[in-house]
């Protein structure tokens, strides 16, 4: 078979001292390939070393990996994650955007306002969307103190010290590569010359290999500060992510306190009748430390309700939130303002009966809270 003319090519070394470097590299080269092969002795890095090296390639797999998955727990969206890759390669600032909780929030601010900030439903969708609001605030500051604290040291290990080392153990690989070339080549000396010539080619080899060896090692001894560093540096991401989640279980309880009054169907233009939420036993926790921080208060549990339903005589007693009276027969009400309440013979017993003034109707034992 002919190859193509344009195929063609021809290459030649000249057996002189014209080109030692490059005849240097054609036995570093074949010396590499026979280790490859297994028909060559090379020499051994010595134990510490080749420990050193293992615990650093470990170190940076590890490091990468757990990078890599704080930034998708930090910022679940791929396409957010390139964007603000690019804009870090750029040297620019990312824009900001709402997340997640902060535009929940929102929906539910604005479904509240819709619907009216005076009836329960309304009332709470505005409460959940403020509480979604501070709940994005607080995811917000924590993907910046972790990106500042935790992720930025880890990449900097990544891209800056382990390319160092990776750079001084490729440089380590060449120098033994070279020592072993030499060492080859002295056992194939015949004439004095060319040996004592081997000889001397030799000791530079291993000098220059002894040199970067030593470079290497302490190089990789660093691995243990690193390490040191790295844990530093986790313990500042688990106390960020402590301040978040205690902020959301706060948010969430405070939320859930002021919802606890709050019937789970409400008196609507259609005369459906109202039915007061089941406590679960979350919320008498909850209500009972309530009661321990409130000595002043005494908030509308079942068995308050059942003595005052029983009892001839009024209460006061302090309204939880606004409520919006549905028809005449009912009484509007103003949160934080304090009424007059009590029982009337034959009347459902989710209602009292209210005063204000001169102004009497229903209202709903829900949004009451009982005052000694």
């Amino acid at each position: 078979m002919r190859w193509p003319k344009y195929w063609s090519f021809s290459f030649s070394i000249s057996p002189s001292n014209e080109h030692p470097g490059l005849i240097f590299r054609m036995d570093w080269l074949d010396k590499f390939t026979e280790e490859k092969l297994g028909q060559a002795e090379k020499t051994e890095l010595d134990a510490h070393l080749e420990n050193l090296l293992s615990k650093a390639e470990c170190t940076k797999i590890w490091t990468e990996k757990i990078m890599k998955q704080t930034e998708v727990l930090l910022q679940p969206n791929p396409n957010a994650r390139i964007e603000e890759f690019v804009y870090e390669k750029l040297d620019r600032k990312a824009p900001s955007r709402i997340n997640n909780p902060e535009l929940l929030g929102q929906y539910m601010i604005d479904a509240g306002t819709e619907f009216g900030p005076g009836t329960a439903y309304g009332n709470a969708l505005i409460k959940c969307g403020e509480t979604q609001k501070r709940i994005g605030t607080a995811d917000r500051e924590l993907i910046q103190t972790s990106a500042l604290n935790f992720l930025t040291p880890l990449r900097n290990f990544i891209e800056g010290d382990y390319k160092t080392i990776a750079k001084e153990r490729k440089l380590l690989q060449n120098k033994r590569l070279d020592l072993d070339a030499a060492k080859t080549r002295l056992k194939k000396a015949k004439a004095a010359e060319t040996r004592a010539s081997s000889e001397q080619e030799l000791r530079i080899t291993q000098s220059e290999f002894d040199r970067q060896a030593e470079i290497t090692r302490l190089l990789l001894e660093g691995i243990s500060s690193t390490h040191a560093h790295h844990l530093r540096c986790l313990n500042d991401f688990v106390e960020a992510q402590m301040t978040y989640y205690a902020q959301c279980y706060q948010y969430m309880l405070d939320l859930q306190k002021q919802l606890g009054s709050f019937p789970s169907s409400y008196h609507s233009n259609n005369n459906q009748t109202s039915v007061a939420p089941v406590p679960s036993a979350s919320s008498n926790v909850i209500g009972s430390s309530a009661l321990t921080s409130t000595s002043s208060l005494v908030i509308a549990s079942p068995s308050n309700l059942t003595d005052l339903k029983e009892c001839s005589g009024s209460r006061r007693a302090r309204v939880l939130y606004d409520y919006d009276a549905a028809n005449s027969t009912e009484l509007s009400l103003l949160a934080d303002e304090v009424i007059t309440v009590f029982s009337v013979v034959g009347m459902d017993s989710d209602w009292l009966m209210g005063e204000r003034g001169n102004q009497k109707g229903r209202v709903p034992i829900t949004y009451l809270e009982l005052l000694n």
